[in-house]
């Protein structure tokens, strides 16, 4: 029968507690929001969403096309300029996700022949790019700059990119751009980060981690971003040289093939970048609360790891537990992420809390007060 084996794997997946479930949430969810990535609190900005709406008034609901056809506005451009400009790059390109700027970044980078060195714990779109990618890719041991020095130099002389993310999603702990960076230089290879959890919340204002890491502009860096995070829109970009991001526009065929991003979300990350600018302190913001759940959690006796941005991680007993410590966590009136394997690559489950620089103290105290009354 077609698609039989679908029923086999969806009941190996219910005898393993790994069955997931989509959970539409209303548009004024009483819950209190520590699950989700708007780090800055701007998803819900009135001036974030009035960009939204004037860009859907007039340029229409979609982009109609892909960027090379009718897909690309004034707006997309704007955006760009002022994102490379902010960031501290020569030029961007935007796409519909950050998903589809990370296939396009390690796909279009990595020719065939070429060598692709990814670090064991990036996400699974840059896992996705190696795989598609017409290089071969070898997997190192995480945030470990000599295990990418050790795998470059057997490249034997062939082009060759390493791949990592700059703040990990599941600890929120930080890649060593630096460390990073002189490894591949050692052997002329170029350096891809994924700045999905830095941009917003690290570097000078928000400006990213490959900023603070004194990496920006640098001709063998290029960087990929999600819109959807800290500037609270959707979609993707990646920076880099001018070079880069004309090779992407002629090869990335996510970039190519795909519809353009719609311009409400253009115009709603544009404005969501314009405030950051006026108010540079929402990043520190972010770190700050990010730093005092780790403390509060940590001081109650919660296996919490030290945040390097604004993801903060809870560990769990087991899987079952992790998830059944969720649900109470939102029965009384707290979201948080669960992360339990096979998401997370070392078996460790988590709770998964996202630190916003608008949370108030009443919050923090709500939150960790929750979280310290559902515990297993």
């Amino acid at each position: 029968m077609a698609f039989g084996w679908i029923d086999e794997q969806a009941s190996a997946r219910r005898r393993a507690g790994l069955v997931r479930t989509l959970r539409p949430r209303p548009a004024d969810s009483p819950l209190l929001d520590l699950a989700s990535n708007d780090y800055l609190g701007l998803a819900r900005h009135p001036e974030i969403t009035e960009a939204a709406a004037e860009a859907a008034r007039r340029w229409g609901g979609g982009a109609t096309g892909s960027r090379l056809v009718t897909g690309t506005t004034e707006l997309h451009g704007e955006l760009e300029r002022e994102l490379a400009d902010f960031c501290g790059f020569e030029a961007a390109l935007v796409f519909s996700s950050g998903y589809a700027a990370n296939l396009a970044a390690v796909t279009a980078l990595a020719p065939h022949g070429s060598l692709i060195v990814s670090d064991a714990g990036n996400h699974a779109s840059l896992i996705d790019g190696c795989r598609l990618a017409r290089g071969t890719t070898q997997v190192v041991a995480h945030a470990d700059p000599e295990a990418v020095r050790k795998a470059l130099a057997t490249g034997g002389g062939v082009p060759a990119v390493a791949v990592s993310d700059t703040v990990f999603s599941v600890d929120g702990d930080a890649a060593p751009l630096a460390s990073l960076a002189a490894a591949c230089r050692a052997f002329g290879a170029g350096l891809v980060v994924d700045d999905a959890h830095g941009l917003g919340v690290l570097g000078d204002g928000g400006r990213g981690a490959p900023y603070a890491a004194g990496l920006a502009g640098d001709p063998d860096v290029v960087v990929t971003v999600t819109l959807s995070k800290s500037l609270g829109s959707q979609g993707g970009a990646v920076l880099g040289p001018a070079k880069v991001i004309d090779h992407l526009v002629n090869a990335a065929r996510t970039f190519i093939f795909d519809t353009g991003l719609a311009p409400a979300a253009t115009g709603a990350a544009l404005a969501a970048l314009r405030l950051l600018r006026r108010e540079p302190e929402r990043a520190a913001r972010a770190r700050e609360v990010a730093r005092e759940l780790h403390t509060r959690l940590t001081a109650s006796g919660h296996e919490a790891v030290r945040p390097d941005a604004a993801v903060v991680s809870v560990r769990a007993p087991s899987p079952d537990q992790a998830v059944r410590w969720a649900a109470d966590c939102r029965a009384a009136g707290l979201a948080v992420g669960c992360f339990r394997p096979p998401s997370v690559p070392d078996g460790v489950s988590r709770l998964r809390l996202t630190a916003r620089a608008d949370l108030t103290r009443e919050q923090i105290d709500r939150a960790v007060g929750i979280i310290g009354d559902t515990r297993p």
